[in-house]
C-alpha cells in the first residue's frame, strides 16, 4: 500500500510517499482521506518525539467491511490502509461525501471541547474563526445559543458569516475592542491586544491568563459532532483537496499559511 512517511525530520521535501505493508492488529480500515492538520508540521520538523520511520496523519475517514467510519488515531492516517482500536472510530456521517468526512476528528473534538463551558446569552469573541477549528466553534457556539463575534481575514469573511457569527472583525484592519465574556484564542501566537473579555481559553499559543485546552479523544464526542452533522446543525467546510502524492505540497502550503478551512487529503 501506499504510504506518506518521513524517515528523517526537516522541511516538507523529508515526506516520501512509501510502498509499505498493509497493517495488522486492532480494527483494519480501508482509508479514503485524511485531513492536514497544522500540528503536523512540528511533528515533521521533530518537536515532538517519535519514532521513524513515520507515517503521517491523524484523522481517516473510511470502510470497515464496507461500513463508513471516521476516526483519531495517534499516527498512520495518510495511508491506504491503518489500524485503530475499536473506541477511536465511529460511523460516518451519512449526509456528506466520505472524504469529507475526515475533516471532522482532531477539528470538530478540539472545537467542541473548547466551547463546551460556553452558555446561551454569551457573547464569544473567536480569534482565528477563519481556520478549520474555528470552522466548527463559531457553529457550536451558536448552537449553544452564544452570541459569536469572529475575527478573520478578508478571504475569510464570507465563510465566517455562512457559519453563522454575528459580528465579523477583519482583524487587517481592526482590532477587537467590544467586551465580551469569553475569547476563544484559535491562532498560533498570543493575540498583540489585549484581550477583551475575563475569560480566555486557547487551544493553540499559550499566553498568560489563558486557560489551555489540549484535546482529548472522546468517542462520546465524536459521535454526538456526527449526530450534529446528519442534524444540519455543523456544515463540514473542505476547501481544497489533494491525493497523497501532493503531501509535501500540502506542507509547504501549510508553512505559507495558505490554507483556510479545512483541507484532505484523499487516498489513490
Amino acid at each position: 500500500m501506499k504510504a506518506a512517511r518521513i524517515h528523517a525530520h526537516g522541511g516538507p521535501e523529508v515526506i516520501r510517499i512509501d510502498d509499505v505493508p498493509i497493517p495488522s492488529g486492532d480494527t483494519l480500515i480501508k482509508v479514503a482521506a485524511t485531513s492536514y492538520n497544522p500540528t503536523e508540521l512540528a511533528v515533521r520538523a521533530g518537536m515532538f518525539r517519535i519514532d521513524l520511520p513515520h507515517t503521517l496523519g491523524w484523522d481517516l475517514a473510511g470502510e470497515v467491511d464496507g461500513d463508513p467510519v471516521i476516526g483519531f488515531v495517534d499516527s498512520g492516517a495518510a495511508a491506504e490502509f491503518a489500524t485503530a482500536p475499536a473506541d477511536r472510530i465511529v460511523p460516518a456521517p451519512k449526509n456528506i461525501p466520505l472524504h469529507h468526512a475526515a475533516a471532522i476528528p482532531l477539528a470538530g473534538l478540539t472545537a467542541y471541547q473548547v466551547v463546551q463551558d460556553v452558555e446561551a446569552g454569551q457573547r464569544v469573541l473567536i480569534n482565528g474563526a477563519g481556520g478549520g477549528i474555528g470552522s466548527f466553534a463559531v457553529q457550536l457556539a451558536k448552537h449553544k445559543g452564544a452570541h459569536v463575534i469572529a475575527t478573520a481575514s478578508p478571504r475569510g469573511i464570507d465563510s465566517v458569516q455562512r457559519y453563522g457569527a454575528d459580528e465579523i472583525i477583519d482583524y487587517t484592519k481592526q482590532v477587537p475592542t467590544k467586551p465580551a465574556d469569553v475569547m476563544i484564542h484559535l491562532v498560533g501566537t498570543p493575540p498583540p491586544w489585549t484581550p477583551p473579555a475575563p475569560e480566555v481559553i486557547t487551544a493553540a499559543a499559550q499566553f498568560p491568563g489563558a486557560r489551555h485546552i489540549v484535546m482529548r479523544y472522546s468517542e462520546d464526542h465524536l459521535s454526538t459532532l456526527v449526530s450534529l452533522v446528519e442534524a444540519g446543525v455543523i456544515t463540514v467546510d473542505v476547501t481544497e483537496s489533494y491525493p497523497l502524492a501532493a503531501m509535501a505540497e500540502v506542507h509547504r502550503k501549510g508553512e505559507a499559511a495558505a490554507f483556510h478551512g479545512k483541507v484532505t487529503i484523499v487516498m489513490p
